[in-house]
């Protein structure tokens, strides 16, 4: 059984004795330096290109709570690289692969954009 309380705050929470049985793990996003490896090695992206693309991860990651529900995932940036690696422009990928897929509130996808218009 897997319970993530971030997700389903809808719900009603599990019962204290419930919640007890189970041990609880919290997990994050890699740091800067894997999270880059992890994406060049998925994807076939040069290293510095990766680390762009993780530091775009980490602006948008910033911006939770602040308009954002969430930052970029680890595997939005591997689409996003794949689609380069395939041909697609650089800020394109991005704008298609994470930006859209983060929010569709037009100031806060201006926002985003934005930010990787400063990186690509």
């Amino acid at each position: 059984m897997s319970y993530n309380p971030g997700y389903q705050w809808v719900l009603k929470d599990l019962k204290q004795s419930t919640r007890q049985r189970f041990v609880a793990l919290e997990f994050d996003y890699p740091g800067s330096d894997l999270e880059a490896r992890i994406i060049g090695k998925e994807s076939g992206v040069d290293p510095e290109l990766a680390g762009r693309l993780a530091k775009f991860a980490h602006m948008t990651r910033n911006l939770k709570g602040q308009g954002l529900d969430e930052g970029a995932s680890t595997r939005l940036l591997v689409h996003a690289a794949k689609l380069i690696v395939s041909g697609v422009e650089q800020v394109v990928a991005c704008r298609t692969s994470i930006s859209q897929a983060l929010t569709d509130e037009p100031d806060m996808l201006v926002a985003v954009n934005e930010l990787s218009s400063s990186l690509f």
